[in-house]
């Protein structure tokens, strides 16, 4: 794709946060390095194992958590350089889906006044108006009319997720960041929100940063995919390319854990050996080096992300 229909850039991002609290003393560096492009249009897939930093990763990129050091652009404005008032009305524009949601709904408040939160604080309608645009919003989502006045405790998780989807589509966003959106329902409920998040993006032509552990969740959702390691990534491809030619080890230990259907997509399963190892004090060189079965003294040097082939970008002694 052409530089043109970049909608968000990522450069060179950083945050750590300080630890003081008893033994645990440092730096714990949760995001370290990561650059990245986010296409109009597509859903890019964030892929790891949990600690490795991309729920924080998306979080930065809305500037709901401060950055450390690096860039982000949104449609060619530094979001990180706007002033109040500007990042205000930047964030209509940039919305997010939270993992638990019940968590992010204000239990005293009425489905109806919770989707229509943003209205209030962005646009100034009419009392009619906010009506019409939540009874709209609900109709998309799949949320009855006598839902609006009920509480966020009397809904079903996927119904409570519906509506943390639909406050995030009131205010017609452009880009979404789905936080792990389906990791808290039940399995036979995850289908349902996912076919909803791909009807929505249509609808409302939107662009997705999905987050999530759960590869067989973003191989059914996602266009691209980059798989990040303990603060890095270290593989960003096409879906299909991803699936069917993964570089990385750690990658392809990731897809030997996706189930099929069919036996005979089912590869051998990839133990990794070890446990993450301390975001606070990683190795040095190749992150990945000390669980990785073809490790050898080259890895401890420092790897850069590379494009070993078109689209297909490789951070990997294999790609130097």
């Amino acid at each position: 794709m052409s530089e043109k229909n970049i909608l968000v850039q990522v450069k060179d991002i950083k945050k750590h946060f300080l630890m003081n609290e008893g033994l645990r003393r440092g730096v714990l560096k949760a995001v370290d390095g990561v650059s990245i492009d986010i296409y109009k249009g597509e859903t890019l897939g964030l892929v790891g194992e949990s600690g490795c930093g991309k729920s924080t990763l998306g979080r930065v990129v809305l500037r709901l958590v401060e950055k450390t050091s690096g860039e982000v652009l949104f449609d060619g404005q530094d979001v990180y350089a706007l002033k109040p008032k500007e990042l205000v009305r930047l964030r209509r524009k940039m919305q997010i889906i939270f993992q638990d949601p019940y968590a992010c709904l204000n239990p005293r408040l009425r489905i109806e006044d919770i989707i229509a939160e943003p209205l209030r604080f962005h646009e100034k309608l009419s009392s009619e108006e906010r009506k019409e645009r939540v009874a709209k919003v609900m109709a998309d989502v799949g949320l009855n009319e006598d839902m609006a006045r009920r509480f966020p405790h009397e809904l079903s998780g996927g119904q409570q997720q519906r509506v943390g989807i639909a406050r995030a589509l009131i205010l017609r966003p452009e880009f979404i960041v789905c936080d792990e959106p389906v990791s808290a329902l039940d399995v036979s409920v995850q289908a349902q929100i996912l076919n909803l998040l791909v009807t929505m993006k249509e609808e409302y032509k939107l662009t997705y940063l999905f987050v999530s552990h759960n590869l067989a969740v973003i191989h059914h959702i996602c266009d691209r995919i980059a798989v990040m390691y303990l603060g890095q990534i270290v593989e960003v491809a096409d879906k299909e390319e991803l699936f069917s030619n993964p570089l990385h080890p750690y990658t392809k230990a990731l897809i030997s854990a996706v189930l099929s259907v069919d036996e005979e997509e089912n590869r051998s399963r990839i133990i990794l050996k070890g446990d993450l190892p301390d975001p606070s004090n990683p190795p040095e060189g190749c992150r990945f080096r000390t669980r990785c079965v073809y490790a050898e003294d080259a890895c401890e040097q420092e790897q850069t992300l590379q494009e070993v082939k078109p689209g297909h970008w490789l951070r990997c002694r294999k790609s130097q």
